[in-house]
């Protein structure tokens, strides 16, 4: 048996329908983002990155690194086991700390990364709450399908961002049975948001908990940086909230922000909480530095909404094809992922600007896009330079262009 041929096969398949993924191998430069240096065999080459989820630049921010590399000259480099065995270090209380408080709530629990939080929260809640039922939005991102999918919970798939769908299934199902809705305020790749109130009303009329993603939105909403539900006065009425400390924190890692007691049943019983190595002491460190920040600036996220509107503006003028939505991605719409690719190429060859084509799976086919994501320190040059290049490129792809209003 060749298993390296049969590898090969469906790789082969993933190059034909332009899907695979090839990785831009980039240096971050402390000080200089978003710009970044690239390597290309033997040479390397100034880039402009345009599709960070380093939102507000924070992970190069001067405080942030400066606790880290406090934390790592006081405690070293790794955390020296798993929560449970010798891991649990006086950092990575603060930062639970730190993370209940953002949100409201009565406790924290930090996990190694977004996904895995998602994973192990949903997992553990709905595999071993007594015959538990999920609601699921239709758009939910991998790692929630994943968690729900492990719990081996009945689940439902409600129309995406539809209050309606969801009472109507709900309304289907037995009122004494526990019952979870989970759903994303910011979702990633369209860049909508959800409608958190009527969502948590359908879910309050049938006594349903609620698990909020808000991956996507913390530290960009809300005066704090709690996230939308901050920002639209509803992080009482979420039962669990998860986030990230990989994005707009500019670090890495993961957690949920509930009660006490739910807080405290998953890290009891959550294998992907249990079984790992925590984060390094320096890490957390990072991250207390960054949402300590952002809970008392609002200069990043006032800064970064306008670039964002500006990026709108310039692009729309030219006629490229964005996806409506009110959050800070910008999807600019293609329809191929030939011609994805071969733009995301060229901005990188030709202009230096990187620019990630998303492909099916993570999008359906027929909507392959590029999408951009703004930040607080991209320049008007910055933008000018990506406007032009990317009409250039349009034009000689011959592209269609949305209508101007006259």
């Amino acid at each position: 048996m060749d298993y390296d041929a049969l590898c090969e096969e469906q790789l082969d398949g993933l190059r034909a329908a332009g899907n695979y993924r090839v990785f831009a191998e980039l240096e971050r430069r402390r000080g200089h983002f978003p710009n970044a240096v690239r390597h290309v065999d033997d040479r390397v080459e100034e880039v402009t990155v345009w599709c960070s989820n380093d939102y507000l630049g924070m992970g190069q921010h001067p405080e942030v690194v400066s606790a880290m590399h406090d934390a790592l000259d006081a405690y070293g480099a790794g955390a020296g086991g798993t929560r449970n065995i010798s891991g649990t270090h006086h950092q990575h209380v603060l930062l639970e700390r730190e993370m209940a408080d953002l949100h409201g709530k009565e406790a924290a629990l930090i996990f190694t990364s977004g996904y895995v939080s998602n994973w192990a929260a949903l997992g553990t809640l709905a595999g071993r709450l007594p015959n538990c039922v999920v609601l699921s939005d239709a758009d939910n991102h991998a790692s929630m399908i994943e968690g729900i999918r492990h719990s081996k919970a009945e689940r439902h798939v409600f129309r995406h961002n539809s209050p309606e769908d969801l009472d109507r299934i709900l309304s289907t199902l037995d009122p004494a049975r526990p019952k979870l809705v989970a759903f994303e305020s910011v979702y990633s790749m369209d860049g909508d948001i959800a409608p958190i109130a009527e969502l948590c009303d359908v879910a309050e009329k049938h006594h349903a908990m609620t698990y909020l993603d808000e991956v996507h939105a913390v530290g960009l909403y809300g005066p704090r940086g709690g996230g939308i539900a901050e920002r639209e006065g509803l992080m009482h009425r979420l039962t669990v909230v998860e986030g990230t400390l990989g994005k707009a924190f500019g670090v890495v890692g993961g957690y949920i922000a509930s009660s006490a007691s739910i807080v405290d049943f998953v890290r009891s019983f959550a294998s992907g909480f249990i079984f790992t190595t925590a984060l390094p002491p320096a890490v957390a460190a990072g991250a207390i530095a960054s949402v300590r920040h952002l809970k008392n600036s609002n200069v990043e996220r006032v800064q970064h909404q306008e670039r964002v509107q500006k990026v709108r503006r310039r692009l729309g003028a030219l006629g490229i094809p964005m996806m409506e939505n009110e959050s800070h991605i910008i999807p600019v719409m293609v329809g191929s992922a030939r011609h994805a690719k071969l733009i995301s190429d060229r901005l990188l060859s030709d202009h230096g600007i990187y620019v990630q084509p998303i492909n099916y799976p993570t999008v359906p086919r027929g909507t392959e896009r590029l999408r951009i994501t703004p930040s607080p320190v991209h320049s008007d040059d910055d933008i000018d330079r990506l406007a032009k290049a990317l009409s250039d490129i349009w034009s000689e792809c011959a592209l269609a262009r949305r209508e101007m209003a006259a």
